[in-house]
């Protein structure tokens, strides 16, 4: 079996680039570990703990025991599914900040500054605001990304966005237009009530195409002749073969799969592959290092009203939800329920937003776990720009066998310090007159932990992964000795083999990575194909006018 383009997983980037290069006319086959998406647990968004919590759908990646957090193994969820991580995310859609892809240009990786990235995000956008405002000039139609807004029903959505007003932020009405900082609406990809992942709006579509198809089996190596790359091996159903590319190689396989297949091909830093006894075929230091995520904490408050979601948080109430959205398609069901959002600078002098809030009218965890309280809410906050760097190394030579991952979270004082910001403000939020009718005390951390010290125990156990990992096979120049792939994801010392997916990031972007992964595999299209890029923007984005002096 043999196509001119072979991509390696199935997931947010992957289907973007299969639908691209198979509309050019090439032919492709992707290559995926996992299985269907059908059924109501991936396809109905208020249900998304679910899918990421089931061996099914998730690889089940656990990290090694983390220094800093008191030897906890934190859960890595990645999709093992069509549509990857898409396809069991929590459905956020954030594009980033202009500065964020600036940085990235300025690190080596040339032609991905904002005005090179933006006209690809409004390529592959549909944005429906839902009649509730937004920067249309910045926004694309009629991509095949559908790109909404919940109802914002809940009076606990109004009540945050005026809190931060109150509190001296701005307030924002897209934060994937012009101006990211502020309290806003948040966006989500659902469409019709359905979760909107890579495998609705990119796979299903090119699988109807004569030139595409889908294989199913676990990708163990590139093999790699005269060094070249000229297929994957692949184990499908017990049996091992090769699917051989005419023109390319293309992995896409996430920031924990992508270098883990790097270094089971030979590509990798040398001592490390010897000493799994892998022959290698070209020593790249950077392999599987500069490994990135967002922690956050749930700063949970308890509702001093029943307006919030814990009257449905029982058997009665979530068989109605589902009922009507499997009939209809509508109701509660039909949202990630995440309806408003914040993008705040943590003190002056910092440029541009380093904190995020998602904000949630109940108290829950990931895992579903209620809390005990009863009524309550939540905002989800972290840092964004974490100089702690982790890595992703190889456990076994045996291609079945999970890769060692150690985030190295927490390792700087800065990481420590900016927590205690991110909680310190949050209270400040929560304690606007805008929330005074819905506050009764609050859960979480819990009034009582106010020192530093009591704090950072708090976040010492507290802390969680917003389960956005990347970084792991970064861009940058071709002669740069740590970088990965140069700025045309071209593998730096193979031929004809690139990686496109959130391991390429040099660092990692604002807010939640399913759009700029999308993105990375909608621009990876055009530099296979050897297309001339989209033409750059020339929109300037917002930026605090007293952000040298001020931090709100």
């Amino acid at each position: 079996m043999q196509a001119d383009y072979v991509i390696v997983g199935a997931g947010s980037a992957g289907c973007a680039m299969a639908y691209r290069l198979s509309e050019a006319g090439a032919s492709v086959l992707v290559i995926e570990h996992g299985g269907t998406d059908a059924g109501p647990l991936i396809q109905m968004p208020a249900a998304l703990s679910y899918p990421m919590n089931m061996s099914r759908y998730d690889w089940g990646f656990k990290t090694e025991p983390e220094p800093h957090l008191g030897g906890r193994r934190l859960v890595t969820p990645r999709g093992k599914v069509i549509g990857g991580s898409s396809s069991i995310n929590g459905m956020v859609y954030v594009r980033g900040h202009a500065g964020d892809y600036d940085h990235w240009a300025e690190s080596g990786a040339e032609g991905w500054a904002y005005a090179d990235v933006l006209p690809y995000f409004k390529r592959m956008e549909d944005w429906h605001d839902g009649g509730q405002g937004g920067d249309a000039d910045w926004r694309g139609r009629g991509g095949p990304l559908h790109v909404t807004r919940g109802p914002r029903d809940n009076p606990l959505h109004a009540a945050f966005v005026e809190a931060g007003r109150q509190a001296g932020y701005q307030v924002t009405d897209d934060y994937n237009g012009r101006q990211q900082e502020g309290f806003g609406p948040m966006e989500q990809t659902v469409w019709k009530g359905q979760r909107w992942s890579a495998a609705n709006a990119y796979l299903k579509p090119t699988l109807k195409r004569p030139n595409c198809d889908l294989l199913r089996g676990l990708a163990r190596r590139v093999v790699i002749e005269a060094g070249r790359a000229v297929g994957v091996e692949i184990d499908r159903g017990g049996k091992i073969e090769v699917i051989g590319a005419r023109r390319e190689v293309i992995l896409a396989a996430s920031s924990i799969n992508s270098p883990k297949l790097l270094m089971l091909s030979g590509i990798g830093p040398a001592a490390h592959l010897a000493a799994h006894g892998i022959a290698v075929l070209a020593d790249r230091p950077g392999v599987g290092q500069n490994l990135q995520d967002h922690l956050e904490i749930y700063l949970q408050m308890a509702a001093s009203q029943p307006v919030t979601l814990f009257k449905y948080w029982n058997l009665w109430g979530k068989a109605l939800i589902g009922a009507q959205w499997l009939f209809t398609r509508s109701g509660l069901g039909a949202s990630n329920q995440f309806e408003s959002a914040a993008f705040i600078r943590s003190k002056a002098g910092v440029r541009y937003p380093d904190i995020q809030y998602h904000f949630l009218p109940i108290a829950v965890r990931y895992d579903g776990q209620a809390a005990a309280e009863g009524h309550g809410f939540q905002a989800h906050v972290g840092p964004m720009r974490s100089a702690s760097r982790g890595e992703i190394t190889l456990s076994s030579s045996d291609p079945a066998a999970a890769p060692r991952i150690l985030f190295n979270y927490m390792s700087t004082p800065e990481d420590w310090q900016d927590f205690r910001t991110c909680i310190r403000l949050t209270r400040e939020i929560f304690a606007q007159e805008a929330f005074k009718p819905f506050v009764k005390h609050e859960i979480q951390p819990g009034a009582a932990l106010q020192s530093d010290d009591e704090l950072d125990g708090f976040l010492r156990e507290h802390v969680e992964s917003a389960y956005h990992p990347c970084g792991t096979c970064r861009m940058g120049r071709a002669d740069d000795p740590n970088a990965v792939v140069d700025p045309a994801c071209r593998v730096i010392g193979v031929d004809r083999l690139r990686v496109a997916d959130s391991s390429i990031f040099p660092r990692i972007p604002n807010g939640n990575l399913n759009g700029p992964s999308i993105m990375t595999g909608e621009k990876a299209a055009d530099h296979i194909l050897g297309k001339g890029m989209l033409a750059a923007s020339n929109a300037r984005p917002w930026i605090h006018p007293k952000w040298q002096v001020a931090q709100r």
